[in-house]
């Protein structure tokens, strides 16, 4: 059986949101192995990091031994494969605009998000393990990501999703780092009601269980 390999973490819950909106269940449709990123587990155990060296989560073994890793091509490989209900976009304009608003928010909130999480608030479990910049540069990549989420509040206005007038996965990938965010103490910017409202609209859905779930 297909098998997930998880964790805590915006990219991993992603995954799994997603494969709760095709209707796949754990147990039925793959099995999946948590490790525990904080103590490093996932770059400890030999077996996983012989097939994904940079022991990175999520990731998606076949039964065939295929290993990916990366939560937006896993994403696409599983549309490919459960077509309904369509995530993508059902054209190659449709699938290039959701693309488009993911890539966007990828660039231009995730990143600065990020690198900026692991300099300040996640430096002391982050330094240890990688590069990371210094306090100060982090401190300014976090109000760069922070004046992004405002530039996406403007863009989604009143509307309820990004692309496509439905919920697609530019939609799922917003709602997700918001989410983490909130978990490690993040809020969202000032003057950003159509996202806070977006938010608490999706947090309606059943995939958005798992940010409530203990692990």
């Amino acid at each position: 059986m297909t098998t997930l390999y998880s964790s805590l973490g915006p990219n991993p819950r992603l995954v799994r949101m997603f494969l709760t909106e095709k209707g796949l269940s754990e147990g039925t449709d793959f099995t999946r192995v948590h490790f525990d990123i904080i103590t490093g587990e996932n770059r400890q155990n030999a077996e996983f990091c012989a097939k994904n060296p940079q022991g990175t989560l999520p990731a998606w073994e076949l039964d065939d031994g295929t290993f990916l890793t990366e939560s937006w091509p896993i994403c696409e490989f599983i549309e490919e494969h459960h077509a309904a209900p369509n995530l993508f976009g059902e054209t190659a304009a449709e699938r290039a605009e959701v693309r488009k608003w993911a890539r966007l928010f990828d660039q231009e909130c995730v990143v600065p998000m990020t690198m900026g999480f692991r300099a300040t608030g996640g430096r002391p479990m982050f330094e240890p393990r990688m590069t990371v910049v210094t306090e100060s540069a982090g401190a300014e990549l976090a109000a760069l990501s922070d004046e992004k989420w405002r530039w996406f509040d403007e863009a989604l206005g009143s509307k309820d999703h990004f692309a496509l007038g439905r919920f697609t996965f530019a939609d799922l990938i917003v709602f997700c780092f918001a989410n983490f965010g909130f978990t490690v103490g993040w809020k969202l910017p000032e003057g950003t009601d159509n996202l806070a409202r977006f938010i608490a609209l999706h947090n309606k859905r059943e995939s958005a269980a798992v940010w409530q779930q203990a692990e």
